[in-house]
């Protein structure tokens, strides 16, 4: 085990230690090249711009769609606010996630393989391991249920079609990070756009903009049900997998390891961080408002051919929403801009989740195997488990695996927020570059809030899980 940081003068400064010989993402790291100062602000905020787009990502996967709309169809703008704070603790985390890779020049894996027992690696990395499959079969799952809706392919073959993408991962990192940015930028752009139009452009939806503001300002949880799809909403935002990912990702950016170096690293990530959730905060808001504008105050509604779509607590509202956006809003547009939003949601997040398989199968194993067979293995440990659960129960309702996956990233979530929070606050870790007052009270703050609010809300998703798997 690497002994860095545990005793002596050396450990005082990362920079003046080796970062792990071990590098994350080998093909990509310190492949993107920073102009020097003299080059300005906006060339060098460019250069260090795009690792948050993967990372924002999984802030608005097929996981975070479910509870947006239940959110907005069943309390209409009354959870804004919940929106609003599950983003900004997602900031507070993701900037620290980052401040460690570029202090550390490890990623959040290697640092627990480095600076932790060797007894807890390989636990550490199964249940890793379970949290990106957990994710990764709801935004197989969510790909698939958009294929099915749009082109009627039998959800068994869509999983199958969507498993192609780790072929396209494959591709894309020939040609580098940034290709690889820019496509998952393009996905991302894709679903702003769509609800965009949804919202501001079909003439049907016209939001209510200072009744937004009041319930985004004068938060209350003071009915019925409220809290319950609080957790849900707070307990999808941070997503463990990403949180070993980015420390990674900032590393793909070639930057010296002087101090100025690091510190303007940092402060460019950290607006990078800031700007890319912002825009993942505005989709989730959207998809809120959205259901809110059609769904709220209606039990039913009536879909082409007569058949009557009812509204309760078992709705799956991935599903409702496609169907019923037609009807509702008047044109068929409306729902093939919802499916081809949730298409461009579930691909853009396998993506990442396909890396963050690399990242955390290297970083606590350093396991050497070929590239292509290293993420064909992550990406089967996602879909053979979802196609096994299709065949043998059907995919009828993408709230089953939806409820699965949660449950799952619930129990993770704690072994890689205290990790993180454990080296970025420690000097002997970080250095000069350990937390400020500020960024530790508020990364403690919202790690604990959200192990809270998810451990809370745990017995209820525990039994509705077991009644998934049994088949209640």
């Amino acid at each position: 085990m690497n002994s860095w940081g545990d005793s002596g003068d050396k450990a005082t400064d990362p920079a003046a230690r080796p970062p792990s010989s071990h590098l994350s993402l080998e093909g990509l790291h310190g492949s993107v090249a920073v102009p020097p100062d003299r080059a300005g602000f906006w060339k060098q905020m460019g250069a260090f711009f795009g690792p948050a787009i993967l990372v924002s990502v999984a802030y608005m996967d097929p996981g975070n769609w479910g509870t947006d709309l239940a959110g907005g169809a069943e309390f209409k703008y009354g959870l804004l606010w919940v929106v609003g704070l599950a983003s900004l603790m997602a900031i507070f985390l993701q900037t620290i996630a980052a401040r460690v890779g570029v202090a550390t020049g490890r990623d959040l894996a290697q640092c627990c393989h480095d600076w932790y027992p060797k007894w807890t690696r390989a636990p550490n990395w199964l249940m890793a391991e379970a949290a990106i499959i957990a994710c990764d079969m709801a935004e197989v799952l969510g790909s698939a249920v958009a294929l099915n809706l749009m082109f009627h392919i039998p959800i068994f073959w869509a999983v199958i079609i969507t498993g192609a993408d780790v072929l396209l991962l494959l591709a894309l990192q020939r040609f580098g990070m940034r290709t690889i940015e820019a496509i998952v930028l393009l996905l991302v752009l894709t679903i702003a756009v769509c609800y965009y139009i949804e919202i501001f452009v079909l003439p049907q939806t016209q939001p209510g903009f200072m009744e937004m503001g009041r319930a985004m300002f004068a938060p209350h949880l003071g009915s019925p049900g409220m809290v319950y799809v609080a957790i849900g909403i707070i307990g999808a935002t941070v997503m463990p997998h990403v949180l070993y990912l980015h420390p990674a990702l900032v590393q793909s950016r070639k930057f010296q390891k002087d101090d100025e170096s690091i510190r303007k690293a940092i402060r460019y990530n950290t607006i990078d961080v800031s700007a890319n959730l912002s825009v993942a905060f505005l989709i989730n808001a959207a998809i809120l408002v959205l259901a809110a504008l059609v769904f709220y105050g209606k039990t039913s509604v009536t879909v082409a051919g007569g058949q009557i779509v009812e509204f309760n607590d078992n709705t799956d509202w991935v599903r409702a929403a496609y169907l019923t956006l037609a009807p509702l809003l008047g044109t068929v547009a409306a729902s093939w801009l919802f499916a081809i939003a949730l298409l461009a949601s579930g691909q853009s997040a396998t993506i990442v989740g396909t890396l963050a398989g690399q990242v955390v199968m290297e970083g606590f194993m350093r396991w050497r195997i070929q590239p292509w067979l290293r993420r064909l293995i992550t990406r089967s440990l996602a879909i053979i488990p979802t196609i096994i659960f299709i065949g043998i129960r059907g995919a009828t309702n993408i709230n089953d695996l939806l409820v699965l996956s949660q449950v799952i990233l619930a129990l993770q979530l704690p072994f890689a927020m205290f990790p993180l929070l454990h080296f970025a606050s420690s000097r002997r870790k970080m250095g000069r570059w350990r937390l400020g007052w500020f960024l530790l009270a508020a990364g403690w703050g919202s790690a604990l809030l959200i192990t809270a609010f998810d451990f809370y809300g745990l017995p209820d998703a525990v039994k509705e899980a077991w009644r998934v798997i049994v088949g209640g």
